[in-house]
């Protein structure tokens, strides 16, 4: 399992004990909260460095990729974890289902974060935004508009790619197909999909993109930031591809674009639960979501920011109304559909 140092405040996470025994120290000696991550470092080092600044709270952090939800069940009473910010509502649901969250009451959450993506149950809140897009060539899609639904339709035979269908990204988007129209009609929704990929599904996002440019495939699934990682980041090739495709947001047939959601967990056990508090509220202020937006190319969750002029110009987007404690809900019945039709195979 993979970890990472993230800036000169934060702790780098070794071993389980390590860990314990790493935060728990300067917990005694100072004003602190520690936080759980499996967010990218630079994305949250400028927004906590300022958290500190503002309020004289020193932030510990600790990234890892995988597993933190599980080590911080593991670590039980003892945790030193305050917080887990994370991404997907399907790992937002599995810090719930895993007993590690507690129930936060709070009106500043509740007044910047609009209700579809909250739990209904107070115990996870979204602090950004993700629409699953669709990336076509520029060069051989004349269409500027489809809705998820039209990824079924033969005319694209041959012509789609896509990660796999059990990553968390479109087991998020089957099971949100499941809410609009029901586990019969999604499941011959895949059908058609699947009958359509130009290629088995493999790789990420990037790659899609990167199908598209080599002529591999004409359309694909992906989610908008990738498209500004890509092209303002170090690497030529990405660029390239991000040059060869356009970014269609897609709805639903009578509905809105699927949206997933990063967000943010109190520990069940947290140990600086003020300061967690303070830390989750911050996390939804003005200042704070404009990193989201300028750092990352994600859709702010408070409503009201500017958003990144490259994801503007994608389009106006119009989330679908669905709660996305809902598509967690459907999640594990999204799995067992993609594998009953084959859709990696």
């Amino acid at each position: 399992m993979a970890h990472k140092m993230i800036g000169r405040r934060f702790v780098l996470g070794l071993a389980l004990a390590g860990t314990v025994a790493a935060v728990a120290p300067a917990a005694a000696a100072e004003e602190v909260v520690n936080v759980y991550t499996n967010r990218e470092p630079g994305l949250y080092s400028a927004t906590l460095d300022e958290f500190t600044a503002k309020t004289g709270i020193k932030v510990n952090a600790i990234f890892s990729e995988q597993g933190l939800a599980e080590r911080i069940r593991a670590e039980g009473e003892n945790s030193p974890a305050d917080v887990l910010i994370t991404v997907d509502i399907g790992r937002l649901e599995e810090a719930v289902d895993l007993g590690i969250t507690q129930p936060v009451q709070s009106e500043a959450l509740e007044s910047a974060i609009p209700a579809q993506f909250r739990d209904p149950k107070d115990h996870w809140f979204g602090l950004s935004l993700r629409a699953r897009t669709v990336y076509a060539s520029k060069d051989r899609v004349k269409e500027n508009a489809l809705t998820y639904e039209d990824l079924a339709d033969p005319k694209w035979k041959g012509r789609l790619c896509t990660r796999s269908f059990q990553h968390q990204y479109n087991i998020a988007l089957v099971a949100a197909m499941i809410v609009k129209h029901g586990e019969a009609k999604t499941e011959e929704w895949l059908k058609g999909v699947k009958a359509n990929l130009a290629k088995k599904p493999s790789g990420g996002d990037r790659d899609v993109a990167k199908d598209i440019a080599a002529g591999a495939c004409d359309i694909g699934l992906g989610n908008q930031y990738y498209v500004g990682l890509m092209t303002n980041g170090k690497n030529e090739d990405q660029k390239k591809w991000a040059e060869a495709i356009k970014v269609i947001l897609p709805t639903f047939k009578d509905g809105g674009t699927h949206i997933n959601v990063s967000g943010i967990v109190m520990a069940k056990n947290a140990p600086h639960r003020e300061n967690a508090l303070k830390l989750m509220e911050f996390m939804v202020t003005p200042d704070a979501q404009r990193v989201f937006a300028n750092v990352n190319y994600e859709y702010p969750v408070r409503p009201g920011i500017e958003i990144n002029p490259l994801v503007k110009s994608f389009g106006e987007l119009k989330p679908d109304a669905m709660l996305v404690a809902d598509v967690g809900k459907a999640r594990a019945k999204a799995s067992e559909l993609v594998d009953r039709v084959g859709f990696d195979r």
